[in-house]
């Protein structure tokens, strides 16, 4: 099976247009050397910080660029669109630059605190329709809107003008960059970035490796490109929203097929553990999609070596109530955290039985559901275990076999797992 017709592919001087028609809107923002990982790695990195734009990510290029093309009689009739997040704030601050009326329609479930940040930046130009419970369901909601009245629809990714628009970050780096970049990290959501940045690169940069990254729970580049046409996954992980859509674009998916020279995917775990580290270790807040491009160097570790890289953050939205959830993700893939099925004697004592002669003096129990039963010699508890080490975790597997408190061990059964916990 061949590749895909390539029926648009965006022009060096339709970027250079978009650069010019955004330039007083979107920040140069910086090339920053990346100090921790370039000794870590053994190479050259590079941030392209698209989370330091006012609105917090690249999503204003396109949406600017887009919604200041339209003629006269369209902004008349005024835009809509479906975000829940990045999108609807480049959107919403288009809107109020431009003073075109828009509607933002986002899932019913959107957090307040992305609600209130689209309210700021579009003001009095926008208004916001909380429609269904997913993406999906706002977006076909914006569709049917859009249709009924004339709105134009400005879409996230698969659109000319927003493809154009996020390759001028393109642009930047290369003019920012003081030598060759060997290797390129974008990460991947629909392909509106992908397909426009790996453009520009084909022309300018031709020699660097353009690798996109996507959250391994929502993988439609990586399936698409190995099936060789454009594939809607049946179900996805949402975890990385920004980052997680069933189908990439009809336009962005053969420039990516074409332009891209490899395609991964990153466990949300590590993608978690990325976040912390950077907020810990490097003082960077970053959104999970913003934590991809750098999240897979690990993968990439051997061959990026003496090396110039660039990763691009993309954006650093984080809802502040995710990060437990943060937490818990990077602890589990870690295998820094660990859930049992615990099998207690109905006796006094057995509990502090476990906590003295199983559990380790560093193991921290930071989990416990347990419901005495009478009428069993042995009553069961759902007990989450964190180490200091993952060294730790078969000495007490052992220990509680041992001792007869072993009844599961449920972080290898997802279904049981969300279950109980």
């Amino acid at each position: 099976m061949s590749k895909e017709t390539i029926t648009y592919f965006p022009h060096i001087n339709d970027v250079k247009k978009a650069a010019e028609t955004i330039k007083n809107v979107s920040a140069v923002t910086p090339l920053s050397y990346g100090l921790r990982y370039s000794n870590k790695y053994n190479t050259n990195v590079y941030f392209k910080r698209e989370d330091l734009q006012q609105v917090r990510s690249y999503k204003i290029r396109g949406a600017y660029n887009k919604i200041s093309s339209l003629s006269e009689t369209e902004s008349k009739k005024g835009v809509v669109c479906a975000s829940a997040g990045n999108h609807a704030q480049g959107v919403a601050l288009s809107c109020k630059l431009l003073e075109i009326k828009g509607t933002i329609y986002m899932p019913t479930p959107t957090p307040k605190q992305k609600i209130e940040q689209v309210t700021m930046f579009g003001g009095n130009f926008i208004e916001i329709k909380l429609v269904g419970d997913t993406f999906d369901d706002a977006y076909h909601a914006a569709v049917i809107e859009g249709n009924q009245t004339g709105k134009i629809f400005i879409h996230p990714f698969d659109d000319k003008k927003v493809i154009e628009g996020q390759a001028t970050i393109g642009l930047e780096i290369l003019e920012q960059a003081k030598k060759p970049i060997d290797y390129i990290f974008i990460p991947v959501g629909g392909g509106g970035l992908a397909a426009g940045l790996s453009s520009v690169f084909k022309v300018l940069s031709p020699n660097t490796k353009i690798i996109g990254v996507e959250p391994e729970g929502a993988p439609s580049m990586t399936v698409s490109i190995k099936n060789k046409k454009n594939t809607e996954l049946k179900q996805i992980e949402k975890f990385v929203d920004g980052a997680a859509v069933k189908r990439v674009g009809n336009l962005t998916f053969p420039i990516c097929q074409q332009n891209l020279d490899d395609m991964i995917t990153v466990p949300e775990g590590k993608i978690c553990e990325t976040i912390l580290e950077l907020y810990n270790k490097d003082a960077i807040v970053v959104e999970p999609a913003g934590a991809l491009s750098i999240a897979a160097l690990d993968f990439y570790a051997e061959r990026i070596q003496n090396k110039n890289v660039v990763c691009l953050i993309s954006g650093s939205n984080n809802d502040i109530t995710r990060t437990s959830e943060i937490q818990e993700r990077a602890l589990l893939y870690a295998n820094l955290k660990h859930y049992f099925i615990v099998k207690f004697p109905q006796r006094a004592g057995a509990l502090k039985e476990f906590v003295v002669d199983i559990l380790g003096e560093d193991d921290d129990i930071t989990y416990f559901e347990y419901a005495k039963k009478t009428n069993r010699e042995n009553g069961t508890a759902v007990v989450g275990i964190q180490l200091k080490s993952s060294k730790d975790l078969e000495p007490l597997i052992m220990k509680m076999k041992k001792h007869n408190f072993y009844g599961d061990y449920l972080n290898d059964k997802p279904d049981l797992f969300q279950f109980l916990v």
